[in-house]
């Protein structure tokens, strides 16, 4: 008897549905095909026993498990419960199969018929819901996180019996229910540390609070212990909440590569990536046989900082460049060749040197000549263009340190950015994927950064008198644009423009000697 249920397999971000057709024939063995792999092969055991375990019968005969359509790879273990559901009802153990091609299912078996939870139930569900399905059947911990998906009832199940009694009709399964808009707007603030914890330092916030109003790269210079790593980590805590939309995409990832925590519904918060400098070319870009996302895409709408930036191999930040400009990285394969989204902010921190006191006010660096500039060379010319604001940070004083007065906090940083974010989203409401002044192209930065004679002139002078590269020219009115919406200015004046040229340090021929 031929039955046919419906699972789901992840593509990037996005699903397809897979039909498991399931037939019983006369012969001996066991067969899957369409283009398994070996966890997909091992299913067949694992189904075999969970049956056996709960008091059914697996099929003497000939059994072939077809997964469609053959020519698109199958990976990992999710076709269990499909494959099972799908085998029960062929062996004519289940009387109700009409109700399978209402119902997309996936799940892992243990071999006492327990469910595992999945990859990618998300996208799953949305892709079950375009198809105009009436449920899905996800694992327990899943259900939470497929049902944010409206319009599609979600079933969250802890062992085969409970699907096998649904569709038997012996026992109901009750749908999971999520208010998308509760779920979203209750732990976007929820932050466990502030920028008020931050002891002095008020430049090097002034320079995160630009950064976070443009959307611009920076990367922070200084000794050991000034504070680098507890300012980037703070970050997100002044960075507007994501909307509704760039949640869904940004869980959508985080669910794909299996980094949703357990029971969770959505990423509220906009997401902290700190990979460790060991990292490879393919882990922080994403790969694979069947490509997974990357550091770089599960940083998407997020921050990622990249600590001791020289210390990581110089090939890994190399393959950041393209996508740091395109926002997306494309992995290819010789079958397929999958979009992953990788639009972040880049903060970057290092040492000034090897030993990390070179242009320390108190302690003397032990660096030989020539080792300061070949440590800096250490990140390339194109990288460096991509990062807007150098930010050098210093130590901080001990009458900063004992001092009890409380910084500034968060949410107060956070409203001056989401003021200036809003007028960059009107300014660039006619060109689709710009929202941010950093994203401006050079016909845009023409258009919208004009300079006035007396800007024009002291622009030509730190040039020349700071021995500027060209480079930083773009990079000086992107950042001016920035500071002029935190000012709630029109119009980009020389005070602005006079702030931004501080902030391209690392420009400066004969900064390292």
């Amino acid at each position: 008897m031929l039955v046919k249920t419906f699972g789901s397999a992840v593509y990037g971000v996005e699903a397809t549905t897979i039909t498991v057709e399931v037939n019983v024939l006369n012969g001996s063995k066991y067969f899957i095909v369409g283009l398994p792999d070996n966890a997909v092969k091992e299913s067949l055991q694992r189904v075999e026993s969970s049956i056996k375990s709960n008091g059914y019968y697996m099929p003497r005969t000939k059994l072939v498990v077809s997964l469609a359509p053959a020519d698109l790879r199958k990976s990992g273990s999710a076709f269990d419960l499909p494959i099972a559901l799908g085998t029960l009802g062929a062996t004519e153990q289940i009387q109700n199969i009409d109700l399978f091609e209402k119902y997309v299912m996936m799940g892992e078996l243990n071999l006492d018929g327990t469910i595992q939870p999945i990859k990618g139930a998300l996208p799953i569900a949305i892709q079950a819901r375009k198809e105009n399905f009436k449920g899905l059947i996800v694992p327990y911990q899943n259900a939470r996180e497929a049902a944010m998906v409206d319009k599609l009832e979600v079933f969250g199940v802890k062992h085969i019996n409970e699907v096998i009694n649904f569709f038997n009709n012996i026992h109901a399964l009750e749908a999971v229910v999520v208010n998308p808009q509760d779920e979203f707007y209750a732990s976007q603030y929820d932050f466990d540390i502030d920028f008020s914890d931050v002891k002095g330092q008020e430049n090097i916030k002034r320079a995160l609070e630009i950064a976070a109003a443009g959307g611009h790269n920076a990367i922070l210079i200084g000794p050991p212990g000034a504070g680098k790593t507890m300012l980037a980590k703070r970050l997100p805590t002044i960075l507007p909440p994501l909307t509704l939309y760039e949640t869904l995409e940004t869980t959508k990832i985080h669910s794909v590569a299996g980094k949703l925590p357990e029971h969770a519904t959505l990423i509220a918060k906009r997401p902290f990536r700190s990979p460790h400098h060991t990292i490879s070319d393919a882990a922080l870009v994403g790969g694979g046989g069947i490509p997974q996302p990357g550091e770089i895409s599960l940083a998407h709408n997020g921050v990622l900082f990249l600590d001791e930036l020289p210390e990581f191999k110089r090939s890994v930040l190399e393959v950041m460049r393209q996508p740091m400009e395109e926002r997306r990285v494309t992995i290819s394969r010789a079958k397929v060749a999958i979009d992953f989204p990788a639009s972040f902010m880049l903060i970057a921190s290092m040492n000034p040197c090897p030993c990390g006191f070179y242009n320390h006010p108190e302690k003397e660096c032990s660096c030989a000549p020539g080792t300061v500039q070949k440590y800096l060379n250490k990140i390339s010319g194109p990288l460096l263009d991509r990062i807007d604001l150098h930010v050098e940070v210093t130590p901080v004083a001990f009458s900063e340190l004992s001092s009890q007065k409380k910084g500034e906090p968060s949410s107060a940083i956070r409203d001056r950015v989401i003021r200036a974010r809003e007028k960059q989203v009107a300014r660039y409401a006619g060109h689709p994927g710009i929202y941010a002044n950093a994203q401006m192209s050079s016909r845009l930065l023409k258009e919208i950064c004009v300079i006035q004679t007396p800007g024009q002139n002291l622009l030509k002078s730190a040039m020349a008198k700071l021995n500027l590269s060209a480079r930083a020219y773009d990079r000086i009115l992107k950042v001016s644009r920035t500071i002029a919406d935190l000012a709630e200015s029109e119009n980009i004046n020389i005070e602005h423009l006079a702030e931004a040229i501080q902030y391209r340090s690392l420009d400066r021929q004969g900064w390292a000697g």
